[in-house]
C-alpha cells in the first residue's frame, strides 16, 4: 500500500517563533513539544521509506475573496493579515525540507479535502495510507482524519508532531480522533509497511 505523509498547516503564521502566533499559547506548545524538529525527522523518515510527502497550508488571495466572513476560524484573517498567498506568513516553516515533486495543497477551509485537488492527486498516485500531523490538532488534524477515514484511506496520526493551543486540548483531540485512525509516535511509525 502506498503512503503519503501530509504535513498540515505548518506555516509561518502559525508555527514560526517570529510569526504572529510565536508568543501565543499555540506557539508555546509548538516549542514545548518540539514539533518542528520532530516533523523534520518524520519527513526524512518518510522519504527514506519511499513514501510521498505533501504540504498543506491555508492560503487566501490578497483581497481575501475566498475567506468565509462568518467563520469563527478564519474571519479574523483579513484584519490580521494572516494566510495571505505570496507572503512569508503563508510559507511553510523554512526548517521543514520540501522537495520538487512534493504535493502542495492550498486550502481555504479547515479540511484539506474541501474544494482542493488533494483527492485527485492521492488517487492518481495510488495512495492507500495517509500519515499526517500538524497544527492544530483540534482543527486541521481532526478534519483530515475524519475526511480521510470517510474516503476509505488507512489513516495514521503522528501524535508527537501535533500541537493545539493547550496540552489539554491536544489530549482531548487525540482521544476524540482515535476511533478513526491509528495514533502513533513519529519514531515508531512504519511509513512504508502495511497495516
Amino acid at each position: 500500500m502506498k503512503s503519503i505523509y501530509l504535513v498540515l498547516d505548518m506555516q509561518n503564521d502559525l508555527v514560526h517563533g517570529e510569526g504572529p502566533n510565536g508568543a501565543s499559547p499555540l506557539g508555546e506548545q509548538v516549542r514545548a513539544r518540539g514539533i518542528i524538529p520532530r516533523t523534520v525527522s518524520a519527513i526524512e523518515r518518510a522519504r527514506r521509506a519511499g513514501a510521498f510527502v505533501g504540504f498543506v497550508r491555508v492560503g487566501f488571495s490578497p483581497d481575501y475573496r475566498e475567506c468565509p466572513p462568518g467563520s469563527p476560524v478564519f474571519s479574523g484573517a483579513p484584519k490580521a493579515g494572516l494566510f495571505k498567498l505570496g507572503s512569508w506568513g503563508c510559507d511553510i516553516h523554512p526548517e521543514l525540507p520540501q522537495q520538487t515533486g512534493d504535493i502542495q495543497i492550498v486550502k481555504h477551509r479547515v479540511s484539506p479535502f474541501y474544494a482542493t485537488p488533494l483527492m485527485l492527486q492521492l488517487r492518481t498516485l495510488g495512495i492507500g495510507r495517509i500519515v499526517c500531523s500538524g497544527v492544530t490538532t483540534q482543527a486541521v488534524v481532526q478534519a483530515t482524519v475524519r475526511d480521510a477515514h470517510d474516503r476509505d484511506f488507512d489513516v495514521v496520526v503522528l501524535e508527537d508532531c501535533c500541537a493545539a493551543h493547550s496540552a489539554e486540548e491536544h489530549r482531548n483531540s487525540i482521544a476524540s480522533i482515535g476511533r478513526f485512525c491509528r495514533v502513533e509516535q513519529s519514531d515508531a511509525v512504519d511509513f512504508g509497511g502495511t497495516p
